[in-house]
This record gives C-alpha cells, sequence and structure tokens, in this order.
C-alpha cells in the first residue's frame, strides 16, 4: 500500500490549453484493461525530454529521441503499459514506427512528429497490431485517467498540477502525470513522466530545463537500485498563456517557471517512492557538508539502496550500524569516520566514530516505527548536500516481482 499517497480528482487537476487526452483499452497483455494514451499537443508547442542511460533502452527511447529535435515539431506522445518493447532488436523498432504512423493519421500529422513510449514486460515482441487497432477507439480523457491509464504495478495514479506567476502579468499553470513503482534508481530513476504547461518557451531553453529538474526530482530518488530500459521525463510547453517566449536562461522568467515545474516534478518522483513496490515507509535521506554534491550523493545513495538498511527500515529495527556500514562503503577513500554525525528524525544517534553518549535504543525505535523518516548525515567535510528519496523494502517487494510476469 502506498505510503501516504492518494489519487487526485479531474478537479484537481486543470486542462492545460493545447493539451488533449486521450486513453483506449487495446488489450497489450491483458483484455478490459486501459492501457492506451495519446496526448495530442497543438502545433507550435515545443517540447524538452530526457531518457534512460540504460545501453538496452528500448526501441521506442531511440525513435524518441530521433523524432524529438525534427524540424516538424512535435504534435502527440503515445504511450501503452503492457509491454516495454525492450530487447526487441530492429523488429521492435519497426513496430514503434509503425505506431506512430498510426497515431499520425489519428490526429493529422506526420509520423516523424509523433513520440511513441511504451512500458511493461522487457523481451517480449510489441503487439503493434493491437495498439493501431485500438487508436481509432480513444475516447477524450481527464489527467486522472490518462495518469491511471498508464500505470503498471503502480497502486495509485500519479498526478499533480501547479499554478503561478512567471513574470509580472502571467500566470502560468502546469500539470503532470508519472508512472513508476519499480526498477527505480537514476540515471533516470521503470518510470515515465510528462508535464504539461501553457507556457510558452523556446525548444533549446526547455530541454536544457529539463534536464535541469531531472536532476533535481528524477533523478534524486532509488526504490531497488535498478535503471529501466525505458525511463522517459517530457515536458510539453503549449505557449497558450499569451506571455512572450522565454528564449534565454538570463531572462529571470525561466528560473521563476524552473522552481514552478521543479514543485510539480519532485511531487511525482516523490509518488513514486512512496508507491514503490511493497513499500510501507518513505525515507529521506539527507548528506550535508560534503566536499561536492557529487561527493554527497555518493553517501545518499549508498544508504538508500543497501537492502540491509532497507529491510531494518520495514522491520522498525534501529539497527543503525547498518547505516555507518553503507556510508564506509560510499567510495569516500579520505573520509574521517570520527567526524561524521548521523541523525534519525532530529535524534543524533552516532557521532565521534561510534553511537552518541546521549541516544538511546528506545529512541531510535520510536522513530523507526513512523511511516516517514529521514535521514540525516553530517560528513564534515565542506560546504556541499544532496537529498535521496527511497523506501523500504518488504516482503511485498519480491512477491511483486516474483509475480510479475504471471
Amino acid at each position: 500500500m502506498a505510503v501516504n499517497l492518494t489519487e487526485k480528482t479531474a478537479e484537481q487537476l486543470p486542462d492545460i490549453d493545447g493539451i488533449a487526452l486521450y486513453t483506449a483499452q487495446a488489450g497489450v497483455k491483458k483484455p478490459g484493461h486501459t492501457d492506451l494514451t495519446l496526448i495530442a499537443v497543438a502545433a507550435g508547442s515545443t517540447v524538452g525530454a530526457v531518457f534512460t542511460t540504460n545501453r538496452f533502452c528500448a526501441a521506442p527511447v531511440h525513435i524518441a529521441k530521433s523524432h524529438l529535435f525534427d524540424e516538424d515539431g512535435v504534435r502527440a506522445l503515445i504511450i501503452n503499459t503492457g509491454n516495454a518493447n525492450a530487447g526487441t532488436g530492429a523488429q521492435g523498432r519497426i513496430d514503434a514506427l509503425a505506431v506512430c504512423a498510426a497515431a499520425a493519421r489519428q490526429i493529422g500529422c506526420k509520423p516523424n512528429q509523433v513520440l511513441p513510449f511504451s512500458t511493461g514486460v522487457i523481451l517480449e515482441p510489441l503487439p503493434a497490431d493491437k495498439i493501431i487497432a485500438a487508436l481509432p477507439k480513444m475516447q477524450p480523457a481527464f489527467w486522472n485517467e490518462a495518469a491511471r491509464a498508464i500505470m503498471t504495478t503502480d497502486t495509485v495514479p500519479k498526478a499533480a498540477s501547479r499554478e503561478g506567476k512567471v513574470g509580472e502579468k502571467h500566470t502560468v499553470r502546469a500539470t503532470g502525470i508519472a508512472k513508476g513503482s519499480g526498477m527505480i534508481h537514476p540515471n533516470m530513476a521503470t518510470m515515465l513522466a510528462f508535464i504539461a504547461t501553457d507556457a510558452k518557451v523556446s525548444q533549446p531553453v526547455l530541454q536544457l530545463m529539463t534536464q535541469e529538474i531531472a536532476d533535481e526530482t528524477f533523478n534524486t530518488i532509488t526504490v531497488d537500485g535498478d535503471t529501466s530500459t525505458n525511463d522517459s521525463f517530457v515536458i510539453i510547453a503549449t505557449g497558450k498563456n499569451s506571455q512572450s517566449e522565454i528564449d534565454n536562461i538570463a531572462d529571470p522568467r525561466y528560473t521563476q517557471l524552473k522552481e514552478l515545474l521543479c514543485s510539480l516534478a519532485l511531487e511525482l518522483a516523490q509518488a513514486i517512492v512512496r508507491d514503490g513496490e511493497g513499500a510501507t515507509k518513505f525515507i529521506t535521506i539527507e548528506v550535508q557538508n560534503a566536499k561536492t554534491r557529487e561527493e554527497a550523493c555518493q553517501a545518499a545513495y549508498a544508504v538508500a539502496r543497501s537492502p540491509l538498511v532497507k529491510t531494518a527500515f520495514f522491520a522498525s529495527d534501529p539497527n543503525l550500524g547498518r547505516l555507518l556500514a553503507a556510508i564506509g562503503c560510499a567510495g569516500i577513500a579520505d573520509l574521517d569516520t570520527g567526524l561524521v554525525e548521523m541523525y534519525l528524525d532530529d535524534i543524533l544517534v552516532a557521532e565521534h566514530g561510534g553511537r552518541a553518549a546521549s541516544y538511546t535504543e528506545a529512541q531510535g525505535q520510536a522513530v523507526m516505527a513512523k511511516d516517514e523518516i529521514t535521514v540525516r548525515i553530517k560528513l564534515h567535510r565542506g560546504q556541499a548536500a544532496a537529498t535521496v528519496y527511497t523506501c523500504d523494502l518488504s516482503h511485498g517487494y519480491v512477491s511483486i516481482n516474483a509475480d510479475y510476469r504471471s
């Protein structure tokens, strides 16, 4: 069951001018399941996207990358669940292109203006014929319905919206959806995420912003340490709010818009962790006083991805030596363990290379019993910091993944 995560209603997820959503049942993995989503994009919109770094990246990732910067612009995103179209070789790309062509016929654009996305089982041929047959049957959908349609092992649809001033005159609106529950680890954190805003942003600037937002949000989460073949994060800017274009990073509106979209993306990213496969706890790992941000991330991820640490959290067991051991394995060769301080929430639990004199087992037990916990680690090596979000590792994770193809 997801940790303090509830489904958003259609009323909580306002429409974005220039975006139309459609869903259908294609029967990709099983019948009677809404598993196909089309996001139609108004002409003149700009799109930024970042993708998985997995070398076995899926066929739709290859195609989406090649179509993203086409001079004709992006007019549609087509997303299927139930099949990742990964590990499918040349035929996988042929199938992805066939789906793009069919989606293009559906909305009246060129095939190279369609970005394909798939998620689900790897190493299985994509049933492109089922997807193509379902496209004419698509029905208009709200954002919450689209969020549900892109789910795989998720238990709760993930969606969020933001609205705020960008510049002195204009209010910008943004709504986004994401899916992801397992196989979550940078870079990027199996996840898909799509955000649309009515702001007007040039494509090169939007591409840079998308990468920066990914680094600050989806690249700060881990569920199980596995990076998917299909991870993709997309931002669409329709430019329908009548503001002038943001075409350089020196424009003060760049920072304003980035902060608004980053807040939305972080909510989606944290929702993925809250709904981690089998998760019962949401855990924040803060590393402070590192020499560099990279070093802070090293230490944070060493703790966040340790199976021993994660199972201790599941058991509500303050076996804090596991956390110290993970920090020691982070790869910081000249780490002075005598300077390291570690806190559970606000309780100092370790200092001077060992247990804090003020710490009691009862204090640790009280914190570990919570469903949301913060681990704060001070390295006392510099001024850099990083925050990573993770969850515990339960029996449920094993069961979900053992039964995934059943």
